[in-house]
């Protein structure tokens, strides 16, 4: 049976109608439309589907509907403000962190909970922030070093 949910989705209300045991995942792309959040695995191994979860980095294929009544979640769409990328954005695009950019979403995400958490992290610091979340195309240098200039770029 569909269950009414309220949340707060990039710093907007929002409410909606849907069936409490589909995926946070499902939600966000099949009944908000908001597709910039990717389905990889569908496992919790890739971090493709990545989401800021109340303050939390968290793989949104793995929590279900019903847990987002109240929930402040903020995804990939809500990064860009009056049509300027986020300097964790600005710093994927500097360091050719994307190649086919499927990934890049849910790295995004992840790396934006650990600026917050740790604005000026160390290269262990960044990779241990970065562990579960797979990219298969660029290697993880060029993601590391997004990292180093979007901290730069946020003020650390």
């Amino acid at each position: 049976m569909k269950r009414d949910i309220s949340c707060a989705i990039n710093g907007r209300k929002r409410r909606f109608t849907a069936e409490p045991c589909i995926t946070v995942l499902d939600v966000l792309r099949d009944v908000l439309h908001l597709t910039g959040t990717k389905e990889g695995c569908g496992t919790g191994d890739c971090g493709a589907c990545t989401v800021i979860w109340n303050g939390k980095a968290v793989n949104s294929c793995l929590l279900l509907a019903n847990r987002m009544e109240g929930a402040d979640i903020w995804t990939v769409e809500g990064m860009m403000k009056h049509g300027k990328l986020h300097p964790i954005q600005e710093a994927f695009v500097e360091e050719g962190a994307t190649q086919c950019g499927f990934c890049a979403p849910g790295f995004i995400m992840r790396i934006k909970a650990l600026l917050e958490e740790n604005p000026n992290p160390s290269d262990d610091e960044i990779v241990q922030g970065l562990v579960g979340n797979l990219c298969r195309c660029t290697g993880y240098q060029d993601i590391i070093s997004a990292v180093r200039r979007a901290a730069e770029k946020m003020g650390a």
